[in-house]
């Protein structure tokens, strides 16, 4: 018979009421949290809206204070309307895509989803090609500097503004008071989940800003004199590089990418300019702080 001692086990302590208390209000926190991701999140619930044959619908979240949007998708797709000079009303109510994303469009009952392709959708039901005077190797170029802005800079804009710092992004997010603290942090919280699933948000900060100044300065190379990314005459690929590099210069004030346009890549800052006079004369009326641009 084995006369070891058994060794007795000491009851739990009871938690104390400020302990109990503390973690009732973590899990609340955190359940409206939940709760007004989900809400937020639903807003992207879709409703038909009326509008005149043969004119697009475009929804996007809304107006931003030194840029018509806050997104350089939403200011790609519309500088594309008035580029192909097609009729189109705005519904900035904020509603979000079934795929969770802005923009998106509606044309005689047809919904079509991501801001390429409903650039590909009304080009081929309207018969449009901007690109009509590219070859095809120029074409090639063109998409080829359209996947690096989009898919690879456009990462290093979403660090920069929703990595650590929120100040910046919250002065140009068309939300006030609860609404705003919270959407920017939801925002933050999900894009920085897609920075990681990306893999550029494995990097180091220093090591992001140069992945985006290299694509920055790219861009700028390869603009070189031209007026046109392509040339004398624009192309469907000056509208996503015109919203990417728009929001850098108007929406992004003392970022590193933004300094980098105004001290050393001014052709771009140029390209900006001239591509704001002729597709967009009404800039002043489609942004809520018009006096910040005028001497730009």
């Amino acid at each position: 018979m084995c006369k070891c001692g058994r060794q007795r086990i000491q009851p739990p302590k009871k938690m104390e009421r400020e302990e109990v208390l503390s973690w009732a209000l973590k899990i609340g926190g955190a359940l409206a949290v939940v709760a007004t991701m989900y809400t937020f999140m639903r807003r992207g619930k879709r409703t038909k809206r009326i509008a005149p044959k043969d004119t697009v619908v475009l929804y996007q979240i809304g107006r931003g204070p030194y840029a018509p949007s806050i997104s350089p998708f939403p200011l790609k797709l519309e500088t594309y309307l008035r580029m192909a000079k097609i009729p189109y009303e705005n519904d900035q109510s904020g509603k979000f895509s079934s795929k969770g994303k802005t923009p998106w469009i509606e044309y005689n009952g047809q919904i079509v989803e991501d801001s390429q392709f409903c650039i590909e959708y009304l080009n081929d039901k309207l018969g449009i090609d901007l690109n009509a005077h590219l070859n095809a190797e120029q074409k090639a170029v063109a998409r080829a500097l359209q996947k690096m802005t989009e898919e690879n800079l456009y990462w290093s804009i979403c660090y920069e503004s929703f990595g650590n710092d929120l100040s910046r992004v919250e002065t140009v997010m068309p939300y006030k008071g609860l609404k705003l603290w919270l959407g920017t942090r939801i925002l933050a919280y999900k894009i920085k989940k897609e920075l990681w699933g990306h893999g550029i948000g494995r990097h180091s900060s220093d090591q992001i800003l140069h992945i985006g100044s290299g694509d920055i300065k790219a861009l700028s190379v390869f603009l070189g004199k031209k007026p046109f990314m392509m040339g004398e005459h624009p192309s469907e690929v000056d509208c996503a590089i015109f919203g990417m590099v728009g929001q850098m210069l108007w929406h992004m004030e003392g970022s590193p990418h933004q300094k980098l346009l105004k001290e050393e890549l001014s052709n771009l800052v140029d390209f900006c300019v001239r591509m704001k006079e002729r597709y967009w004369p009404d800039w002043d009326k489609c942004i809520t702080k018009p006096d910040k641009t005028k001497d730009d």
